[in-house]
C-alpha cells in the first residue's frame, strides 16, 4: 500500500452561497506516519452572572450556601448552590473568599453605583472611570489578553454573547456610561467590545462569513439550511475520509442543522407576535431564558469544535434586571430577590435561584465533554470555563467573598477536584494572574493582584 503524507488542512472550509462551514477535528487532518496525537489548543469561556450569591451573605457563609466547608480535595457540595456540579467534581476548581476591590466606590460620588460599574470590573479587575461620556476607561479584560495571544489563528479571535438587552448609549445611572453595564469584554482600557444577544446573528457570524448580507438573506428566504448549499462539497469530503471521520462529520453537520432549525422555529414563533414576553427583543431571541442560554451554549460548542474561535465571553444577565426565573421554583424578580434584607428564608430562596443558574453550566460542560479533540482528549479537558460574579452580597452592594468557580482542565493546567479557600482579603485578581501564567501569558500583574494562588 502506498502511504503518502497528504492530509486535510485544519483550516479547510466548505463554501456555499452566503455560508462557510469550518470542519471539526478529523483524524484525516493528521499526516500519515505522524504521531496520532497533536497538542490541542485551550479554549476559554468566561461567564458572568450578576447579583452575587446567597453564599456571600453572613448566613450563607455559615451554612455553606456557595463554597463548601472543607478546603482542599475532599469537599461536600450538598449544602451548596454548586450541587449541580457534583458529578463534575473532577473538572471543578472552586475559588472562594476573594474580594473584587476595584468594583468598590473609591470616591463619595461613586457610592451607590455598584450595579452600574461591576460588570466592567469582572474580567478587567480594574476600577472604571466614572463618566457618562465617550471617555470611558477600565482595563484590558482577561479573555482579551488570551485572545490577543492565542486567538489570531482562528477566523474569529473571540466572540461576545449576552442574554439581556445591551449596547445602550449614553448614561445609565450614578453617572456611569451604559457600556460599563452592558459588556464584560474590553480589548483595551478604552475599547469595550459589544455583545451579541440574537442567536441568528451569532449563527451568521460563525457560518455566514462566506458571502454578502444579501446572499445570506436570500438563503434564509429560500427556507433552506446552509448545509443544503454545500451538500456536494460535503459528500466529496466524506468520500476521502475513513468511517470514524464520516461519523464525526455527520454528527457535526447534524448539530449545525438542528441549531439552525431551532433558530428558525423561534423566529417563526416570534414573527406571529403571539404573547411574546420580550416584545422589544430581536426576532431570534426566545422568551425563555433557559432556552436562550442553552442555544448560546450550543453555538459556543460548535465554535470550539470547528476551531472558529477559542475565546468566548458570555453575560448571562444584566445588573438590576427584574427578570424572573420560574423554572428555578422561585418567584419574584432577580434584582428584588437579591435584596433579601438578610432574612434567612429569603436568603435560602436566593440560594435556590443561584443553584438554578449554576445548573445551566453543566449543559455546556456535557456538550464539550462529548467533543473529541486532536489529542484524543475531550474539548472539556482542553477548556477553561470561568463562572462568577463581581458582586458578593447584592443586598449590601459589596464585593467581598465573590462567587467564582472554574471548570475544565485547561489542557492540563488545572487538575480539578479542588476547593481553594483564600485568606481573608485576597484579591480575586490573584486568581486571574495565576490563570494567565498557567495559560502561558507572563504578565507581572493583573488588576490589583498581589501574587499567585495555589490552584
Amino acid at each position: 500500500m502506498l502511504i503518502t503524507k497528504k492530509h486535510i488542512s485544519r483550516r479547510t472550509m466548505l463554501q456555499g452561497m452566503g455560508a462557510t462551514m469550518a470542519l471539526p477535528f478529523l483524524e484525516s487532518m493528521l499526516p500519515a506516519m505522524s504521531p496520532q496525537t497533536k497538542k490541542a489548543p485551550v479554549r476559554l469561556a468566561c461567564m458572568e452572572m450578576v447579583h452575587g450569591s446567597a453564599g456571600s451573605v453572613k448566613i450563607g457563609v455559615e451554612k455553606n450556601m456557595w463554597a463548601p466547608a472543607a478546603d482542599g480535595r475532599e469537599f461536600d457540595l450538598s449544602p451548596s448552590s454548586l450541587i449541580p456540579l457534583d458529578p463534575w467534581k473532577d473538572y471543578l476548581t472552586i475559588v472562594s473568599n476573594t474580594d473584587m476591590r476595584p468594583a468598590e466606590a473609591f470616591t463619595l460620588h461613586e457610592v451607590g453605583g455598584d450595579h452600574f460599574r461591576s460588570s466592567a470590573v469582572f474580567l478587567t479587575q480594574a476600577h472604571p472611570k466614572q463618566t457618562e461620556g465617550s471617555d470611558v476607561y477600565a482595563g484590558t479584560s482577561f479573555d482579551q489578553l488570551y485572545a490577543q495571544k492565542y486567538g489570531q489563528d482562528t477566523p474569529l479571535p473571540s466572540i461576545q454573547l449576552s442574554i439581556e438587552p445591551v449596547d445602550q448609549s449614553g448614561g445609565c445611572a450614578y453617572q456611569y456610561a451604559c457600556v460599563y453595564t452592558d459588556t464584560i469584554t474590553w480589548a483595551s482600557p478604552t475599547k469595550a467590545l459589544p455583545m451579541i444577544r440574537d442567536p441568528r446573528l451569532v449563527f451568521d457570524q460563525l457560518f455566514g462569513a462566506g458571502g454578502t448580507s444579501e446572499e445570506r438573506a436570500l438563503r434564509r428566504q429560500t427556507d433552506r439550511s446552509i448545509l443544503d448549499w454545500m451538500t456536494r462539497d460535503l459528500a466529496r469530503l466524506k468520500a476521502k475520509v475513513g468511517p470514524t471521520d464520516k461519523a464525526r462529520l455527520d454528527d457535526y453537520a447534524e448539530n449545525i442543522r438542528e441549531i439552525e432549525r431551532r433558530i428558525q422555529k423561534i423566529e417563526e414563533r416570534n414573527a406571529k407576535g403571539d404573547s411574546a414576553h420580550l416584545p422589544s427583543a430581536p426576532i431570534g431571541v426566545p422568551d425563555s431564558w433557559e432556552e436562550h442560554v442553552k442555544l448560546m451554549f450550543d453555538l459556543q460548542a460548535l465554535a470550539f469544535a470547528g476551531d472558529i474561535t477559542r475565546v468566548t465571553s458570555f453575560k448571562l444577565s444584566r445588573d438590576a434586571t427584574g427578570r424572573a426565573f420560574p423554572e428555578s421554583g422561585v418567584s419574584g424578580g432577580f434584582h428584588g430577590l437579591s435584596h433579601h434584607g438578610g432574612n434567612e428564608q429569603r436568603v435560602t430562596q436566593y440560594a435556590q435561584l443561584n443553584k438554578y443558574h449554576v445548573s445551566m453550566v453543566t449543559y455546556f460542560m456535557d456538550k464539550l465533554k462529548k467533543l473529541q479533540d486532536s489529542d484524543g482528549q475531550s474539548v472539556l479537558d482542553n477548556s477553561l470555563i470561568l463562572y462568577g460574579s463581581p458582586i458578593g452580597d447584592s443586598n449590601l452592594h459589596n464585593h467581598k467573598r465573590v462567587p467564582i468557580f472554574l471548570a475544565g482542565h485547561a489542557g492540563g493546567a488545572l487538575k480539578g477536584h479542588l476547593h481553594h479557600k483564600a485568606a481573608d482579603g485576597t484579591p480575586s485578581a490573584n486568581m486571574f494572574l495565576t490563570l494567565l501564567h498557567k495559560l502561558g501569558i507572563d504578565d507581572a500583574s493583573f488588576g490589583d493582584s498581589t501574587g499567585e494562588m495555589p490552584i
